[in-house]
């Protein structure tokens, strides 16, 4: 492709990797933004409860509620922020960031339906259809290792890790 259009995607991916490691190292520390120091994972405190405790609302917020604090939910969230953030970024692991990063998404849409401004649609839909954009377009393949990362033996023999 002649186009500038893959590198544009490749960047984007990046910025939305870097948006899902900063999510984890502002729950993680407590840098302030969405997260006070007080509030840090690394402190004791939840960094899932507070948003499935009190924020969520509509039809499924029965069942969100009944998540808030429990220490596996905050682990997969970590994890899954961590590990979404690392595979985005480098261009690594697309195969499950994408797919577990959209997972996420839907799932953290559906804890806030209504959503505020739209009848259905609000920014993690968005994230979702990105996240399946930059997969279906092989992004990691620019400004990414990916193309390095499919060479290896033990990736060609696990096709879910590509």
């Amino acid at each position: 492709m002649k186009t500038k259009a893959p590198y544009i995607l490749g960047l984007a991916r990046i910025f939305l990797g870097l948006i899902f490691l900063w999510a984890f190292f502002d729950k993680l520390l407590g840098l302030g933004f969405t997260t006070t120091t007080e509030n840090a994972w690394l402190n004791g405190i939840s960094p899932t409860s507070g948003f499935l405790a009190n924020a969520t609302y509509g039809p499924f917020v029965g069942f969100y509620n009944s998540l808030a604090g429990q220490i596996w939910i905050d682990w997969l969230f970590m994890l899954g922020l961590l590990g979404i953030g690392l595979g985005l970024t480098l261009g690594i692991l697309m195969q499950l960031s994408c797919w577990l990063g959209s997972l996420m998404m839907l799932l953290m849409w559906s804890a806030l339906l209504p959503p505020e401004h739209h009848p259905f649609l609000d920014e993690h839909i968005i994230y979702t259809l990105f996240l399946l954009v930059i997969y279906y377009t092989e992004a990691e393949n620019y400004l990414g290792f990916g193309k390095l990362w499919a060479k290896l033996r033990f990736i060609k023999k696990h096709k879910l890790l590509k």
